[in-house]
């Protein structure tokens, strides 16, 4: 086994959280390794192919791991430089100032979290300028209080898409600007001018971006840390488990692979930013005799309570043509936590990426019967105008991440848990479809954005299986996301969420990242 130098802190993984926390700590000048498991994804064509991407999965992590009834399922992580932001629809939301506290819903109680909105408010604003975000505060009546507005004002939209919000509007509903974090110069009245460095393409919801200008981790806060001398990464780095002091209250060692290599890193202080699953698979793979369920798991909560929201992509048809090229400009909050005839939560409405004929043809077995013979795939993806919802996923203790005996990964997952609340949104837009000038009986499942139909599958929104909060015997992590049982050990990405709201969870974890940050900063001098 090599030794390689000692470091302040090692912060394992480079998303939402792992790459922001590392922009954070890179301005102390303290000596900060990053261990990314993946390698730079590589600039090409395919980048923006919707057959490569989607339909073949070509940047899809080539590993598999079992669902509930041992079967094996492709999980949709990507390991790269950037982590799943690079694919990611750069949907930069807050979580909602009631998501905080306990909710009650249709299908069982959202905890509270051990911190409140006010607590986070000045890690978001931090967080939205950090990562170049375009929206406008106020205009959501469901959103907290913002200290600063958004950096960049919305991207406008396109006039399909214009028009939708107009009928709404016209329906009663407050349709606004959806903020996203893209690298877009636009002048005085929001249209994008001529040296915009993003082109305003379609390839933003899921693709890698060719040109840099998704404002990801990779482009927003790794490659700014690595200018800096006191950080330095290894690629291709894989941790296969942390290693303790006989006591087990200090990790005094990380075990990565590097090729045929195992090579043993250590540093004062180890933050683990994997991805929900794959932290909560490090922590137990690093058992020993003082952490016989797995590290910092004294509490068995390390690996349960996964959650991933209860989504649905849809497709309307437009009755008159949708030439928008930038659809992912609009989201609708009328429902999120309740409706005039409904007490519970249901979730949000935003805009997908705008679908093209090789995503439908994709989706074409799946929409049998409801799609027109006389409407060819290119006619229609030029009629389509495309919805996400997103409902809440409750945490329940038996949706878990496990290991098998050779440490494959295996997800326990109830996928009708909580569902009723986004089925209802779905019945109030399709009541509205006919109002927004779409034909009323054609919205169509797309789940070619959820890996061709396999709900387990659709890994993007991953939290909540290494919870934080102030009681050890139900949390693995205090508040300021360092290990219970570890003094030296935190944890940076979305597994500390107690709950996961109905909103995109990546602005949360990058918020939460540049708090946690701040204590670490503070705790190392």
């Amino acid at each position: 086994m090599a030794d390689q130098q000692h470091a302040d802190v090692i912060v394992i993984g480079t998303g939402a959280g792992g790459g922001t926390l590392a922009h954070k700590l890179a301005g102390t000048g303290k000596q900060v390794l990053i261990l990314e498991r993946g390698d730079y994804l590589p600039r090409e064509r395919d980048n923006w192919e919707s057959t490569a991407v989607f339909v073949k999965g070509k940047y899809r992590a080539p590993e598999f791991w079992l669902d509930a009834h041992g079967d094996e399922f492709p999980p949709e992580v990507n390991y790269y430089v950037g982590g799943n932001t690079k694919f990611y629809g750069a949907a930069l939301f807050r979580l909602r100032p009631e998501d905080f506290g306990e909710l009650r819903h249709h299908g069982g109680i959202s905890p509270a979290w051990p911190i409140t909105y006010a607590d986070l408010e000045p890690y978001y604003s931090e967080a939205e300028h950090l990562y170049g975000v375009h929206g406008r505060h106020g205009e959501d009546p469901t959103e907290g209080a913002a200290s600063r507005q958004y950096p960049y004002p919305p991207v406008q939209h396109e006039p399909r898409i214009q028009e939708l919000s107009d009928n709404l509007e016209k329906l009663g509903r407050h349709p606004f600007h959806l903020p996203i974090g893209v690298n877009l110069t636009q002048d005085a009245i929001g249209r994008a001018t001529h040296d915009s460095v993003c082109i305003r393409c379609d390839r933003v919801d899921g693709f890698p971006c060719l040109v840099g200008a998704k404002s990801d981790s990779h482009v927003r806060c790794v490659e700014p840390a690595l200018r800096h001398d006191n950080v330095r990464m290894v690629t291709n780095a894989y941790v296969q488990r942390l290693k303790t002091d006989p006591g087990g209250r200090t990790v005094t060692a990380v075990i990565a692979k590097i090729g045929e290599e195992t090579v043993r890193f250590t540093a004062g202080i180890v933050v683990v930013a994997c991805g929900a699953v794959n932290s909560a698979a490090l922590l137990l793979r690093s058992a020993n005799d003082k952490h016989p369920r797995g590290l910092a798991n004294g509490s068995d909560v390390v690996g349960r309570h996964y959650m991933r929201h209860n989504n649905l992509a849809l497709m309307a048809v437009s009755r008159e043509p949708n030439p928008t090229r930038f659809q992912k400009t609009l989201a609708v909050h009328d429902w999120y936590l309740a409706s005039d005839d409904w007490e519970f939560p249901m979730g949000g409405i935003q805009m997908l990426g705008k679908s093209d004929a090789e995503q439908i043809r994709a989706n074409a077995p799946r929409m049998a019967g409801k799609l027109s013979p006389e409407m060819p795939f290119e006619v229609l993806a030029h009629h389509a105008v495309d919805f996400w919802l997103c409902g809440e996923d409750l945490p329940l203790p038996d949706n878990r991440v496990t290991l098998e005996a050779d440490g494959q990964i295996r997800l326990t997952l109830d996928e009708k848990n909580n569902t009723e609340g986004v089925t209802r949104l779905r019945h109030q837009l399709q009541s509205m479809l006919g109002d927004l000038g779409m034909h009323p009986h054609r919205l169509l499942d797309h789940s070619i954005y959820l890996h061709k139909g396999m709900p387990i599958g659709a890994t993007a929104h991953q939290a909540g299986t290494v919870r934080f909060g102030t009681d050890p015997a139900s949390s693995a992590l205090d508040e300021n996301c360092r290990a219970h049982e570890v003094d030296n050990l935190y944890v940076a990405d979305t597994s500390f969420f107690p709950s996961i709201g109905a909103v995109n969870p990546s602005l949360t974890a990058m918020a939460n990242a540049l708090r946690v940050g701040d204590h670490i900063a503070e705790r190392l001098g």
